[in-house]
């Protein structure tokens, strides 16, 4: 299967961030909480079982000057192998123009044993634009080992590098190895382009590290997804929220 969707959002006339342009093909629904705000709420809703191994799906989301946006997913991920050989993939491509804000929030992954799947996150950011996202990869469904997947985040602003990350998982033995996932189920990262100054921090299996030019990502291996939402919740945003509010005075 292949699907495309797309998602634009900018300011009306009363400073409200509105959709102008929504897309969705199955299984990338895409559905608006209609409200007038500064902020924009968008659902992003697999209308389908997706991703399969053959599926190719692309997310495209604009986002104009001073708009913000927030696109939460509903239910969690679950890569499954399909009927051919093939692997799936999903690209999600976020274009930010400046002054605007974007905060993207999908559900947990589940890559379950035997698939193949693709993930790629491309942001373009203007240079005074921002963006949050996390994503929370669980390994394998309860009591099976996970397939194969690759994970790919390309960040710019202004053309400029932020980050480029790649994560492969599907050998057992790397990650059964401290050098790997120490066994862990759990991988859940909190990326924040942003102008925050955050100081390197660390702890039992997390870690911050800031960013070059402004912004965070923190990195979590936990045994279950409730822990490493804890840990991204309180342990470090909230710490590093705060460190950034106090430089900024």
């Amino acid at each position: 299967m292949r699907s495309s969707a797309l998602l634009t959002v900018s300011l009306d006339a009363h400073g409200n961030s509105v959709v102008r342009d929504l897309r969705s093909q199955a299984p990338l629904t895409l559905v608006p909480h209609r409200r007038a705000s500064t902020e924009a709420l968008v659902h992003l809703v697999s209308s389908v079982t997706a991703p399969l191994g053959g599926d190719d799906l692309t997310l495209t989301v604009r986002v104009g000057a001073g708009a913000r946006l927030a696109l939460r997913g509903v239910a969690a991920t679950l890569a499954l192998p399909g009927h051919r050989a093939d692997g799936s993939r999903t690209t999600v491509t976020f274009e930010v123009e400046d002054g605007a804000a974007v905060t993207y929030l999908p559900e947990p992954t589940v890559v379950t044993a035997r698939a193949r799947h693709e993930a790629v996150l491309s942001v373009s950011l203007a240079p005074t634009a921002v963006l949050r996202t996390r994503e929370v990869l669980v390994l394998g469904r309860s009591g099976e080992q996970p397939g194969v997947l690759g994970t790919t985040v390309r960040a710019r602003r202004d053309g400029k590098p932020l980050l480029h990350q790649r994560l492969a998982i599907g050998d057992p033995r790397v990650a059964a190895s401290p050098a790997g996932l120490a066994g862990k189920r759990v991988l859940g990262t909190d990326l924040r382009l942003d102008d925050s100054a955050c100081s390197t921090a660390g702890g039992e299996w997390w870690s911050r590290v800031p960013l070059a030019f402004g912004g965070s990502l923190v990195t979590v291996l936990a045994d279950d997804v409730v822990t490493a939402t804890r840990v991204l919740d309180h342990s470090i945003v909230a710490d590093c929220e705060q460190l950034s509010r106090s430089r900024s005075r």
